[in-house]
């Protein structure tokens, strides 16, 4: 019944968020003096979905995105010596190592076994590509897909190019709106994998009646999980 296996990349795979939230507490600090925190972060997140459409997801849309805050904030009177370390700590997001998740290599490994495995993240393109280097994982993959945005339609047409259509593909991550609500939608079933930190664009309500639907703790349950599904009837 299941064919192929969709991985999220960040906070599914490998930390991501964490070390957004750790730059947003320094960007607060910079601006200390014109904003109070709780402030400066909804004038941030704000200025970070007015700016999805233009920028994409990721680091460099989120430290543009800190620069039109911090220039709306000060008034336009934001020091240069500040842009400087707005973009300094963009830079070195771009350049942290790779945190592999607990449970993640082993999970990939068992299943790449037995069923066709493609990765489906979002971001941008060379940071995207780099992280999967570096993590050691990308020999699993048969292939991978970093795209724009996931819809329903992304997932229909990834599953109908790399596998045998979303109806016997399955989609894990730790997004709700973005790996497990638009997989559904697409026929798929959807897993969810709940990380710590999830960002606030990323909110969406828990789907549980959807019969496709599941939920695991961590990606230590996934191949157990899919023996099962994969010992259903065909509805």
């Amino acid at each position: 019944m299941i064919t192929t296996i969709g991985f999220d990349a960040d906070d599914t795979l490998w930390q991501n968020e964490a070390y957004f939230r750790l730059t947003q507490d320094r960007f607060a600090d910079l601006l200390r003096d014109h904003a109070e925190p709780d402030h400066l972060n909804e004038r941030l997140l704000a200025a970070e979905r007015r700016n999805i459409g233009a920028y994409g997801f990721g680091v460099k849309g989120f430290t543009l995105s800190m620069i039109e805050t911090a220039i709306e904030v000060t008034e336009s009177r934001v020091p240069a010596t500040v842009i400087a370390e707005i973009l300094g700590a963009g830079r070195a997001m771009l350049e942290h190592p790779v945190e592999i998740l607990p449970h993640a290599r082993e999970t990939v490994e068992v299943l790449a076994g037995d069923f066709r495995l493609i990765l489906i993240t979002k971001g941008d393109l060379l940071h995207q590509e780099r992280k999967l280097a570096q993590s050691g994982l990308g020999d699993f993959f048969s292939a991978v897909e970093i795209v724009s945005d996931k819809a329903a339609a992304t997932y229909a047409t990834v599953f109908a190019r790399h596998g045998t259509g979303a109806a016997e593909a399955l989609m894990a991550g730790n997004s709700l709106r973005s790996d497990v609500i638009p997989a559904l939608e697409a026929g798929a079933f959807g897993v969810y994998v709940p990380h710590g930190v999830t960002w606030a664009l990323e909110a969406a309500e828990e789907p549980l009646g959807a019969a496709r639907y599941s939920r695991i703790a961590d990606l230590s349950a996934l191949p157990a999980l899919v023996a099962g599904l994969s010992r259903l009837p065909h509805s």
